[in-house]
């Protein structure tokens, strides 16, 4: 577990009294959560109940209508959190991406500076490290619109992982995955989440892969 999840009294996620209405349709309200260190909770529910959207306001990019939303002690804000790692659904990229399998994780790691600048030798060793860490060696150097779900997946992962975020957010991160990927990924963020000490909250429509963690 990371010094920072440890050291760090506030919650990775703290909501109260959260409520979130679009027109006249009120898709939640009343919300009280905590999401501890190393705490991983689902969130299950039919398509359109409001899951991506809890994730969207967590992110600072929908509006509550009442209520408030806390990252390690910190109001959301619009401008972005490096507290929070963000795993969205799998979906393939075009075959064309003119990415590597290792840019995608590259993404993740020099994202927050501003203008383009190549990566510095210490932003290439964390590189490898994240790849290493999602077990992506074998294909980090293939274009990326090549790899298959799974593998893209993986690499997503590496990305939301690579400012070692308090807050893990996945939105139905499984979509698509064939039994063996889904098992892949659960086993890869739930190895993340006890090692580094990171709160997930991991959002599905099927409770069956995550059952075991």
């Amino acid at each position: 577990m990371s010094s920072s999840a440890t050291s760090d009294a506030q919650p990775p996620l703290r909501i109260r009294g959260a409520a979130l209405r679009r027109g006249e349709r009120e898709l939640w309200a009343g919300l009280d959560l905590d999401v501890e260190p190393g705490e991983f909770i689902a969130v299950l529910g039919p398509s359109g109940s409001g899951k991506t959207t809890l994730l969207r306001a967590i992110l600072g990019l929908e509006h509550l209508s009442a209520g408030t939303i806390e990252t390690s002690g910190r109001r959301v804000e619009r401008r972005g959190n490096r507290h929070i790692g963000y795993v969205p659904q799998q979906r393939p990229l075009p075959p064309e991406t003119a990415l590597r399998g290792r840019d995608l994780v590259t993404l993740g790691v020099t994202g927050h500076k501003f203008g383009f600048s190549l990566p510095s030798r210490r932003d290439r060793e964390r590189v490898d490290v994240l790849v290493a860490d999602v077990g992506a060696e074998g294909f980090a150097d293939r274009p990326v619109g090549e790899l298959s779900g799974g593998e893209q997946q993986r690499l997503r992962i590496g990305q939301a992982i690579a400012d070692d975020p308090g807050l893990l957010l996945c939105d139905e991160p499984l979509t698509s995955l064939d039994l063996a990927n889904q098992q892949a990924i659960v086993a890869l963020i739930d190895r993340h989440r006890r090692q580094r000490g990171t709160g997930v909250l991991f959002v599905t429509h099927d409770i069956n892969p995550v059952l075991d963690v």
